[in-house]
């Protein structure tokens, strides 16, 4: 969001009354702004350079607004008092117009068809009888610069010129010539320079440096000249001194050159409706003729008002108000927006001046009647919907299949979307019309042309990047790659993919195949032809001719795997032999569920499985207790339920952040679904009632909510004659016995598996730890290195490894257990001897 830095006591006087720093906080949020810092121009000085610079600067208070990025009439203290005035009820909206010169043509500025070439649009306009005050005047330059940060883009779309015309005299010529026929005297300089010289001075200037790359490479370049050849600008780099302003200048001439004519006509309606109310006739702007190329003649600025039509029910809908039609047009006419109803049912009339460039759609009038309203006295309410969320599944796959795959020993890795078209194509032995690749209009940089078809690239040139690393390298990536797809909205489709590479001194092709066996096994496919996979050969200008096949799920291709063919290999800068498997995983996902609202919507599936449904796992037999009394009082009563509701107002779980048994267990102390009144209790349990089929796996209760059941008098303990077997067997006696022996092993079973040790999670680890120099004592960097001890660390072999210049880097390896020692942990104790170490970095991670 820009920032606009106002005087405190020139915004109090603007107006009309001062206001404690809290009140204007709290005025700006009410506006949609936010008071982000109260300062001085001594303390930003200070801050930036030093007590020292700062000596003579002023202490003036300073209020930074932070104000939104597309409401351009606020870039300025005019703009800004101007709204809030009107949004206070104390100003009207002002009416803009545009009027003709008192005498004589209007200004005219011609377009030269060379201007085709660098920037081809202009707009024009004047401001007749100003009155500037220095607070004016730096404002007016002020808001030229916001603008040219913003919506200017750094002046690539538009530019912004602003003369005195007094000093000139139409009709005034924009056209584009060689640098080397340009020759005037810019800006607060002393003396004429060419363009060509201007580009050479202007690379060292710390403010128009950054903007000469614009046209720095264009044969020509654009410039402003009146009716006696003097020149006015060279846009977008600089004016000419003989047209600047000063707070003496009575007639601005603002002229907007661009590559965007939209923005342009924004940009000089913004300029001239700011600071046309210190004209002498208040908020009105001298026309100007802009004539094209082609002929054709324009007058600027347009100060176009339109009007929207839109129903207050819409608004009251989606704030969540209940106003009248009236109501409504009062605080949207509050926020510059004048609008009455039109008396056609609740239609509102609202119409949008030239200062709001950012109303283009009814959501825009419906969130400024928001903000007149006041955010903070919209009623909260609950939603009606509860929805209970659930992880995308394709997400959720991925995630399982990531977890595996580094189990197996392959490293994931994680690249760039887009790459060149050299990389899906010629390095492939591909065309790059066979791709369906979706290419970037106006790519930055000759690496990211197009949108990646194939994972195997990416992984390819990591490997490349890290071919100094011990072998084998064992690499995998699930992303997205992107495909054209005529049948999208979008014309491509985001195809989710998995991608593995084996880099060794052999192709390793059996690696390869086992872990697509792996893979296929995780995602419950059998090795069969039709039901399940297999793999046919296949011929793939990517792979080694014979040593490719193609992978088939269900009788469908989905990928391939294979040995890479060695130009391929070579293309990457690589030496060694290389297997590689990629495979799409949407067709593994199983079904396509459309997420439900509500609990009362049947779950729709688009292939049928026979997967248990919610009604079948609510079906399930469920370890009810035998009490609905609980610490919330008896839940088989109103006020029990009254009370869990009240607890469950700001808590999604009765216990902790996750669902525990402890929801389980006062959900089945309820004994029926509660009353639709009970909205935060129903939300509850709705969302419990969903966790029926993994409810045994939950994490257990931290505390105890339901209360025991009372003891009850067994009817064994009644002396009922009709109870009593006078002839019972001895088959009691047997059971009793075998239920000893049972326990008795069960006992015995438990303590013997308790004396196993518990499994440890180890990790082998390779360190380099780099010496300052040559002159380092290795031997004692490597004491120093072997003397760091620590519960779960074992060192291991060592040794020096050259790095250039007569360097050597000390490699040297050790075992962890992994819940006692970190990489970082090691890493801080190693750095530690400062004197000959450094730094330390991890070459290499293998889970043992």
């Amino acid at each position: 969001m820009p920032t606009v830095g106002v005087k405190r006591d020139l915004l109090f006087k603007a107006l009309g009354r001062t206001y404690t720093d809290e009140e204007f906080d709290e005025l700006c949020f009410e506006f949609g702004l936010e008071l982000d810092e109260i300062t001085s121009e001594k303390e930003i000085i200070s801050r930036e350079q030093g007590d020292s610079k700062a000596s003579g600067a002023s202490d003036i208070i300073l209020y930074k607004i932070d104000v939104p990025a597309n409401r351009y009439d606020l870039l300025c203290l005019e703009g800004l008092v101007r709204g809030l005035q009107v949004f206070k009820n104390k100003l009207e909206a002002p009416r803009y117009k545009r009027v003709s010169p008192a005498s004589g043509e209007p200004q005219k500025l011609i377009i030269t068809k060379e201007t085709a070439a660098v920037r081809p649009f202009a707009v024009a306009a004047v401001l007749r009888n100003m009155t500037f005050t220095q607070e004016r005047y730096d404002s007016f330059i002020e808001l030229q610069e916001k603008l040219h940060q913003n919506i200017c883009r750094k002046r690539s779309l538009v530019a912004i010129g602003t003369h005195d015309l007094d000093t000139i005299s139409g009709p005034f010529t924009y056209t584009a010539k060689p640098p080397g026929d340009i020759c005037f005297k810019p800006l607060n300089q002393t003396k004429e320079y060419t363009a060509t010289q201007l580009m050479s001075l202007y690379k060292t200037d710390s403010h128009l440096r950054h903007y000469l790359h614009i046209i720095e490479d264009k044969p020509v370049y654009p410039i402003i000249y009146d009716s006696n050849g003097v020149v006015l600008s060279m846009p977008p780099i600089i004016n000419g001194d003989h047209t600047k302003i000063t707070i003496h200048t009575k007639n601005v001439f603002i002229e907007c050159t661009a590559t965007d004519l939209t923005k342009a006509k924004i940009v000089l309606d913004m300029m001239v409706t700011m600071f046309s109310e210190y004209c002498s006739q208040p908020f009105t702007v001298e026309e100007a003729e802009v004539v094209y190329p082609d002929g054709t003649i324009h007058k600027y600025p347009e100060l176009a008002y339109r009007k929207e039509r839109l129903s207050s029910e819409f608004i009251n809908k989606k704030v969540g108000i209940n106003e009248s039609t009236e109501k409504i047009a009062q605080l949207l006419t509050r926020m510059c927006l004048l609008s009455q109803p039109t008396g056609v049912g609740d239609e509102i009339e609202v119409e949008i001046p030239p200062t709001r460039s950012d109303v283009i759609h009814a959501c825009d009038i419906m969130e400024d009647a928001a903000m007149a309203y006041g955010f903070n006295n919209i009623t909260r309410t609950t939603p009606r919907t509860y929805t209970v969320a659930n992880q995308f599944p394709l997400n959720k796959l991925t995630e399982l299949l990531r977890q595996d795959l580094a189990a197996a020993g392959f490293t994931e890795a994680l690249n760039f979307a887009l790459c060149s078209k050299e990389d899906i194509a010629d390095k492939l032995g591909k065309k790059i019309s066979e791709t369906r690749a979706v290419h970037i209009a106006n790519p930055k940089t000759a690496e990211f042309q197009v949108a990646r078809t194939t994972l195997l690239p990416g992984l390819l040139k990591t490997i490349a990047a890290n071919r100094k690393m011990p072998l084998p390298l064992k690499l995998f990536e699930i992303s997205d790659v992107v495909l054209k797809d005529e049948s999208k909205d979008v014309g491509a489709r985001n195809s989710r993919r998995f991608c593995a590479v084996y880099y060794n001194k052999s192709p390793g092709f059996e690696v390869i195949h086992g872990l697509l066996d792996r893979t296929m096994q995780l995602l419950e496919v059998k090795p069969a032809r039709g039901d399940g996979y297999h793999i046919q050969a296949a011929e793939d200008s990517t792979f080694f001719p014979g040593r490719c096949a193609e992978i088939l799920v269900h009788g469908k291709s989905v990928g391939h795997l294979g040995v890479l063919h060695p130009d391929v290999i070579n293309r990457f800068e690589l030496t060694m032999p290389c297997s590689a498997l990629e495979i799409d995983i949407d067709p593994f996902l199983g079904h396509t569920a459309e997420t439900t609202l509500t609990h009362d919507v049947p779950m729709q599936e688009v292939i049928k499985h026979n997967f248990p449904t919610q009604d079948d796992s609510l079906q399930a037999p469920s370890s009810r207790p035998t009490t609905t009394k609980t610490v919330f009082g008896d839940l088989s009563t109103p006020a029990g339920l009254k009370a869990l509701n009240d607890f469950l107002a700001d808590k999604s779980y009765i216990e902790g952040f996750v669902a525990s048994q402890a929801d389980t267990v006062v959900f089945d102390a309820i004994p029926s679904a509660p009353a639709p009144t009970l909205c935060h209790l129903v939300r509850w349990y709705n969302h419990i009632r969903s966790f029926q089929r993994e409810r045994t796996s939950l994490p257990s209760a931290k505390s105890q909510f339901v209360l025991p059941a009372p003891a009850q008098a067994s009817t064994n303990d009644i002396s009922d004659e009709d109870d009593i077997d006078l002839f019972g067997s001895d088959d009691e006696e047997e059971n009793a016995e075998a239920a000893r022996i049972k326990e008795q092993r069960l006992a015995e079973y438990a303590a013997k598996k308790s004396k196993k040790p518990a499994l440890i999670a180890k990790s082998s680890i390779l360190l380099d730890v780099k010496p300052w120099d040559d002159e380092t004592d290795m031997s004692k960097l490597e004491e120093c290195v072997r003397s760091v001890s620590m519960d779960g660390l074992l060192w291991g072999q060592s040794k020096l490894v050259p790095v250039g210049y007569g360097i050597k880097k000390l490699q040297i390896g050790c075992v962890v257990e992994d819940d006692k020692v970190g990489t970082d942990l090691l890493e801080e104790a190693i750095t530690a001897f400062e004197e000959y170490v450094q730094s330390v970095d991890v070459a290499a991670f293998n889970k043992i």
